[in-house]
């Protein structure tokens, strides 16, 4: 599929629009970013306290940024902040409560922010939850967690992103949205089974097509990407079975798809 995006000339699956890079898949945080100073930044990683999302935290406040981690519970990340305290000049790194399974937890934190924001990592997420869980607001929690939560964050924190002059959002997703297109009609499983690795694919393709739908605020400097970290062994993993698939085939992201799911998640969190 070459699909045009509709805020820009270049087509999905474009070779010539595909960017290169030096390293491989063994290359470390500390590596990628060696060099760049990122000092005066302000980020915010979510789920920092452990996993990729911890060394994501490191790397960041090592090239002088300041982070943020934005977690459910700020206790856990207390090591780490010490541990970054210790490193000299690193940047500052605090932390600040926040539960993604409540999109109000996310609206409370962004009118909460001071300042501009260069720098958003949509890190923290659930996965493959053995049976169906429900929010408070009556969401499936991988959904409401990883993408509703998410959406609500970025979408409250566009201002200071847009005022920051050239803000990136990274969103992590993973290769498990291949072949589970988004199901507008039933997202939270009220009326089909309930499957696992069906809603974890669910909530990462909602990652997608979140940042495809990003697009729209590139004229605000804003950049949006998307990243598959590949097979990494973290707490994420600690609901998944010897007897559960791990992936799954491969579909194409319609920008139509973006736009409908932005929509929808604008809807169900009454975003305006």
């Amino acid at each position: 599929m070459t699909a045009k995006h509709p805020h820009s000339g270049s087509t999905a699956n474009d070779d010539s629009a595909l960017i290169t890079t030096p390293f491989g898949s063994h290359a470390s945080a500390g590596e990628v970013i060696r060099g760049t100073d990122l000092t005066g930044r302000r980020a915010v990683v979510t789920g920092g306290a452990s996993g990729i999302g911890a060394e994501t935290v490191r790397a960041l406040a090592a090239a002088g940024a300041e982070v943020t981690i934005a977690t459910r519970r700020p206790e856990a990340a207390e090591p780490l902040v010490r541990e970054l305290a210790a490193l000299g000049g690193a940047g500052r790194v605090h932390t600040s409560a926040l539960d993604l399974s409540e999109p109000a937890s996310a609206a409370a934190f962004a009118r909460s922010w001071r300042g501009t924001l260069d720098i958003l990592v949509a890190n923290a997420g659930v996965m493959a939850l053995p049976t169906r869980t429900v929010t408070a607001g009556g969401w499936e929690a991988q959904l409401a967690t990883n993408h509703l939560g998410h959406f609500a964050l970025a979408t409250g924190l566009y201002t200071a992103m847009r005022d920051a002059g050239s803000a990136r959002i990274v969103v992590v997703s993973s290769g498990a949205h291949r072949d589970v297109p988004f199901d507008f009609q039933d997202p939270h499983f009220e009326r089909r089974p309930y499957d696992p690795w069906e809603a974890y694919g669910q909530s990462k393709t909602a990652e997608v097509l979140f940042t495809v739908g990003a697009g729209r605020w590139a004229a605000d400097g804003i950049t949006a990407n998307a990243l598959n970290p590949g097979y990494i062994l973290t707490r994420l993993q600690r609901h998944r079975y010897d007897d559960q698939p791990g992936g799954v085939g491969a579909h194409a992201l319609a920008p139509e798809a973006a736009n409908r799911l932005w929509e929808y998640s604008t809807e169900a969190l009454r975003v305006t």
